[in-house]
C-alpha cells in the first residue's frame, strides 16, 4: 500500500528553490498506484489535490499547500518500428525530457533535437506545447492518453483534438470545466524518424550549449517568465523599434526579453529575486533566499513597466500554486 508523506517541503521540487510545505505528498509510479492514492484521498476527505510535473514553470507559495500534492513518476518508454524510417515512441508523462532525448540518441531517433536542454517532464511539455529553435512538441505528437481524476475514465486524443497552440493545449486552458482541473496526461505517443545517432547527439548538444551561453542556468530559475509577443499585438512604433529582433516562434513574435531590456529592467531586484542580465526574460533566485512574494512583485512590476512604455500586455508562462 502506497503511503502519503506529511509536511514535505516543495522547495526541492521547484527549479526556483522556493516554496513552503505541502500537508501531504506522494509519488505514484503507475496508474494503479495513482488510483489507490485518489481513493485514499477521497476516503479521508482531502478536497485540495494538485498534480505536479517537473516543477520547471511552477511558483509555489511561501505558505506551501494545504492539501495533497501528487507527483506521478510515470517514466516507461518503448519504441516500435512503423516503417524502416518511421518510429512510434510511447512514453510515460513523468519521463524527463532529458531522458527522452537520451533514448532518442541511443535508438537513433530524430525529431526532438530542438528540445536539447529543455527542463521538465514530457507531460508538462505536451500540456504547455513546449517549443524552442523553431520546433514544438505538437509537431511530433500522434496522440495523448489522459486520466480523469474525478471519474477514472481514460481518454485517448489524436493530435488535432489536443487544441495545440502557442505554449498551450486543451490540457492547460483555464475555466470551470477545463481539462486542466480534472485530467492528467499519463502517456504520450510520438512520431519520430530514423536518423544518424552522432548527428542527433551533436544537434542536441548544440542546443544545450546555446542555452548555457545565453541563459542564467547557474542560478535557480523556472525558464522564460513571459510569452513572446505575437507581432499582431505589437503597436507600430514598437514594431519598427524591434524589427531586427523579430523571430519565428512558431509565428512572428517580438521576444519578451527584448522588450524588458529596452525598458531598462535588466538587473532589477525585489527581495531575493532579480531580472537576469544574461537573459532578461528570466527571473533568478540570485540570493538563494527569494520568496514567492518577491517573484510575484517583480513580475507585476515588469508587466506594468512594459505596458506603460510599449502598450503591450505581457502574458506569463508561470503556473502559480496557491496555499
Amino acid at each position: 500500500m502506497i503511503k502519503l508523506a506529511k509536511n514535505v517541503s516543495l522547495k526541492k521540487y521547484s527549479h526556483f528553490k522556493i516554496g513552503g510545505q505541502a500537508d501531504f505528498f506522494v509519488e505514484p509510479k503507475n496508474l494503479e498506484e495513482l488510483k489507490e492514492v485518489l481513493e485514499k484521498a477521497k476516503k479521508e476527505g482531502m478536497k485540495k489535490i494538485f498534480i505536479l510535473g517537473g516543477g520547471t514553470n511552477m511558483l509555489f507559495d511561501d505558505k506551501g499547500f494545504r492539501g495533497l500534492v501528487i507527483r506521478p513518476v510515470f517514466n516507461k518508454i518503448e519504441a516500435s518500428e512503423i516503417s524502416p524510417d518511421d518510429i512510434e515512441v510511447k512514453a510515460g508523462s513523468g519521463l524527463l525530457v532529458g531522458e527522452l532525448l537520451n533514448f532518442c540518441v541511443e535508438k537513433n531517433l530524430s525529431g526532438l533535437e530542438w528540445a536539447g536542454g529543455l527542463p521538465g517532464t514530457l507531460g508538462g511539455a505536451v500540456r504547455g506545447n513546449a517549443g524552442a529553435f523553431k520546433g514544438e512538441i505538437k509537431d511530433s505528437v500522434i496522440k495523448v492518453i489522459s486520466f480523469n481524476l474525478t471519474n477514472g475514465k481514460i481518454t485517448e486524443r489524436k493530435n488535432k483534438e489536443c487544441d495545440f497552440y502557442y505554449r498551450t493545449s486543451i490540457f492547460k486552458k483555464k475555466g470551470n470545466n477545463a481539462l486542466s482541473n480534472k485530467e492528467l496526461i499519463i502517456e504520450v505517443v510520438l512520431a519520430l524518424k530514423k536518423g544518424n545517432g552522432e548527428n542527433i547527439k551533436n544537434s542536441i548538444l548544440e542546443k544545450i550549449n546555446y542555452r548555457h551561453l545565453r541563459q542564467p542556468l547557474n542560478y535557480p530559475n523556472i525558464g522564460s517568465i513571459f510569452k513572446n509577443v505575437n507581432i499582431e499585438k505589437v503597436p507600430q512604433a514598437t514594431l519598427e523599434l524591434s524589427e531586427k529582433e523579430i523571430k519565428t516562434d512558431p509565428f512572428p513574435v517580438v521576444p519578451a526579453a527584448f522588450l524588458i531590456s529596452e525598458a531598462g529592467l535588466k538587473g532589477k531586484k525585489i527581495g531575493g529575486a532579480k531580472i537576469s542580465e544574461k537573459h532578461p526574460n528570466f527571473i533568478i533566485n540570485f540570493s538563494g533566499r527569494a520568496k514567492s512574494s518577491d517573484v510575484k512583485k517583480l513580475i507585476s512590476f515588469v508587466k506594468k513597466k512594459i505596458f506603460s512604455k510599449f502598450s503591450i500586455y505581457l502574458e506569463e508562462e508561470v503556473v502559480y500554486l496557491k496555499p
